[in-house]
């Protein structure tokens, strides 16, 4: 541990262990522990998925918040000015807990604009139980300098745009009012043209990057689960076609696959296309080009020569791979040496790769993103996976993965984990899928999603996501055909599933 970083960080640790005070600037700790913005809203989307509701976490948010205050402030008078949304909403709630406290909440607009059910409700508790509340139209009103303490909750994370107007004026009496500060989860305005200076910032779960100062950490009743278990969160990490997208924005994947087998890779590109990609190239040997055209109009289809890769092939892929975003390959390629030494050349080539079954070979330089089922891992790390636990899978991964410099996303399924997937450092889990899927090509109706992913994001949000959305494809169509359900099936559900 250097000075620095001793110099930098002074933990103050609280009695029940859950709450950490982070003092004087940003810390190596500090940073490593952050989470954006966007990752704290994918998780709450997660955490909704999986019961944990947005009224809960505000509830438990507003009581934490609560107790900080009571333990910092030296008068009974508090002023709470609060904003439209959830932010606003945790300050609702933690007035309820401030009862024996004079408090005045006051709210950046009216009432009937509260922008989410968790923060009206909130709202209509205090109205209820007449609670001193008042709409402010002209922050002068509000006289904060008459006030022992002044809760900040105006903006929460992911304010990005010019502040101006009521909160603008807002923040800036806040700032001149001579009195401490505390800020809900962030300094409003953080990163804007406008910010509040607190004295402290009560934040929630994990810190916000770019917060300096004094700030308490408070834990609300996430579990770490919920940020291990992938869920429609990370679907939304993904991204939206904006609409004004032109063709290929949404990503150009390039197939390489069939030959020896001719199904495996149309499923990867009918998965691919299904997923958003735009434009999906089918590169595959002339014995197998007529029939992966005929499975679809949608796939444009480049003859290769001969029965199978060939090394012979790579002239014209250089130039495919360029036109491309995303290179996936494997799928129905076989195992002919001279397809093997043809895979070794291209991998190379490629600027994002999804690497799937025949291509999964121990001397071939994987990059990107592999999908191996345990079977295949162990062929190209040597690695045994065994028990029937996942959690004793997770070290071999992550090490594999660190060491390679890839991401994994491992299939198979093991107690209530269907796929693992990590980059060496985070590991995440996805839960969902059954055993009908089981039914062969699934594995690449996977690859092909995994693929459109990454050309919209990164290796391991696009993995972490393209797991969720086929196993939840493939629960759909379970729901409909049990064991009867096949691969093209799955494919068919994939825009249903992308739904959030």
């Amino acid at each position: 541990m250097n000075a620095l970083f001793l110099a930098a960080t002074i933990f103050i640790f609280k009695a029940d262990f859950r709450q950490i005070t982070f003092i004087l600037w940003q810390s190596e700790t500090f940073l490593m522990n952050s989470i954006t913005s966007e990752e704290m809203h994918a998780l709450d989307a997660n955490c909704t998925h999986f019961g944990l509701l947005p009224l809960q976490l505000m509830e438990n948010a507003g009581a934490a918040l609560a107790r900080e205050v009571r333990a910092r402030t030296t008068g009974k008078r508090i002023a709470i000015v609060a904003g439209r949304g959830n932010n606003g909403g945790d300050a609702f709630v933690a007035a309820r807990h401030l009862a024996d406290f004079e408090v005045i909440t006051y709210l950046l607009g009216r009432s009937k604009d509260l922008s989410t059910d968790e923060a009206k409700q909130n709202w209509q508790i205090l109205e209820a139980l007449g609670f001193d509340l008042i709409e402010v139209a002209d922050p002068n009103d509000m006289k904060l300098q008459d006030f022992d303490l002044i809760l900040d909750a105006i903006f929460g994370t992911g304010v990005r745009a010019v502040i101006r107007g009521l909160e603008a004026a807002a923040i800036d009496a806040i700032n001149s009012a001579g009195k401490p500060i505390i800020s809900v989860d962030v300094p409003s305005g953080l990163g804007t043209n406008k910010v509040v200076k607190p004295d402290l910032v009560v934040t929630f779960h994990r810190p916000k990057l770019g917060m300096i100062g004094e700030v308490v950490v408070a834990d609300i009743g996430i579990p770490p689960a919920a940020e291990f278990f992938a869920g429609p969160g990370d679907l939304w990490l993904v991204g939206k076609r904006m609409p004004e997208s032109h063709k290929g924005d949404s990503g150009r994947i390039l197939v390489i696959g069939g030959g020896p087998y001719t199904g495996a890779p149309a499923l990867t590109a009918m998965a691919a296309l299904r997923a958003g990609a735009d434009v999906v190239t089918v590169a595959t040997p002339e014995s197998a080009s007529s029939t992966i055209a005929g499975f679809s109009p949608n796939l444009i289809v480049r003859e290769l020569t001969g029965d199978h890769l060939l090394p012979g092939d790579l002239g014209f892929l250089k130039d495919q791979i360029a036109r491309h975003d995303v290179v996936v390959m494997g799928m129905g390629l076989g195992r002919d040496p001279e397809t093997h030494e043809a895979l070794a050349q291209i991998i190379p080539l490629c600027k994002k790769t999804v690497i799937d079954a025949d291509a999964l070979q121990p001397d071939h330089p994987l990059k990107g993103i592999v999908t191996p089922h345990v079977g295949e891992f162990k062929r190209i790390s040597g690695i045994a996976l065994s028990g029937a636990d996942y959690r004793e899978r997770i070290d071999p991964l992550k090490g594999y993965a660190r060491e390679k410099g890839l991401v994994v996303l491992l299939k198979g399924k093991v107690g209530p984990v269907s796929n693992l997937i990590t980059d060496g450092e985070i590991v995440r889990a996805n839960s969902n899928g059954n055993p009908g899927m089981t039914v062969g090509g699934t594995g690449d109706v996977l690859a092909g999603v995994t693929a459109a992913f990454y050309a919209r994001t990164s290796a391991l949000r696009a993995a972490t996501a393209a797991a969720f959305v086929n196993g939840r494809a493939g629960d759909q169509v379970y729901l409909e055909k049990d064991f009867g359900m096949v691969a093209t099936d799955v494919i068919e559900k994939i825009p249903e599933a992308m739904r959030l």
